[in-house]
């Protein structure tokens, strides 16, 4: 497995703990906070919003089709004029996307995906590891709020709840080139946007340059991925999702107040972890052409 550098994570990505909220000061200089929306009521909103979104907004789908090497900056979404006709070699959204379905807070929620590229590496990641890779973030209106200048490494867990359901659907590029001024080329890259309701986004909590109950739209490029291991207890953290309900927040199997994934000892026992597993080791000559072992359903590499 390719081990991925370390970087500092795009700030404006990142999904914050702690539950956002609007006040404002009343005339006793208290403070009124403003009731956060029902999910529900606001998932069916945004999805109405993001339909009538597609059906008036189409890309260039043949100048993608015959770019040999597209990236995220030659992906063009138009808005299509009242009266006028679909350019030729263009697609409309509507007839594009791909509808897929998640629960989050126990709401029912539905996202899209325009898949440009599956990618051609053997791994994609899991919904909680650490990925390399482009992005663009940008408003419905096309207005740009964030993006990497160059390949960023994220951890999925850390970021919009969209990111980490979409993200693993891909997969990573089939090769890398050195170049000689010390840059890296990716060849095959997964390639896509994902269209995200402001329920899998930053919901009421806004962010930097977005206003709360905002849908979002983000173009990516992955690259290669690392499975994470949080807490450094032998077990990735993809598996400490017991519940496996894309939450790794809500699994405390000693009820201790530290959730599995950053519990170092998470059958509160008193043995740490990673010192109840049992250790094997390979050896392998990949120079004499003996391939590497194919780990089993409960073994994971270190």
């Amino acid at each position: 497995m390719k081990q991925l550098g370390i970087n500092i994570l795009s700030l404006s990505l990142i999904l914050l703990l702690i539950v956002g909220f609007s006040s404002c000061k009343n005339d006793d200089d208290g403070v009124d906070s403003i009731p956060e929306r029902d999910r529900t009521e606001q998932q069916i909103e945004d999805r109405d919003s993001l339909l009538s979104y597609f059906n008036t907004y189409y890309y260039n789908s043949q100048e993608i089709m015959d770019n040999v090497a597209p990236t995220i900056d030659d992906v063009v979404i138009t808005e299509l004029a009242s009266g006028e006709t679909l350019p030729d070699g263009h697609t409309m959204l509507i007839d594009a996307v791909e509808t897929h379905n998640t629960v989050l807070l126990d709401v029912d929620y539905e996202y899209y995906i325009l898949r440009l590229n599956q990618g051609g590496g053997d791994e994609n990641p899991n919904f909680p590891d650490r990925v390399r890779l482009n992005y663009q973030g940008t408003l419905l209106d096309g207005t740009l709020f964030d993006s990497s200048v160059n390949s960023v490494v994220l951890d999925l867990s850390a970021l919009v709840p969209g990111w980490s359901r979409v993200i693993p659907q891909f997969n990573v590029a089939a090769d890398f080139l050195l170049n000689q001024d010390g840059t890296v080329s990716f060849s095959d890259a997964g390639f896509g946007v994902m269209f995200l309701p402001s329920g899998l986004g930053y919901y009421s909590g806004g962010a930097a340059n977005i206003t709360p109950y905002t849908n979002l739209l983000f173009k990516f490029e992955i690259f290669q991925t690392e499975v994470n291991d949080h807490d450094n207890d032998g077990i990735p953290s993809y598996r400490e999702d017991v519940d496996d309900n894309i939450d790794l927040g809500n699994d405390d199997t000693d009820e201790n107040g530290l959730a599995n994934f950053v519990d170092v000892d998470d059958d509160g026992d008193g043995v740490l972890t990673i010192d109840e597993l049992e250790h094997l080791e390979y050896i392998v000559d990949t120079n004499m052409g003996e391939e590497e072992p194919v780990l089993g359903p409960d073994e994971f590499e270190r």
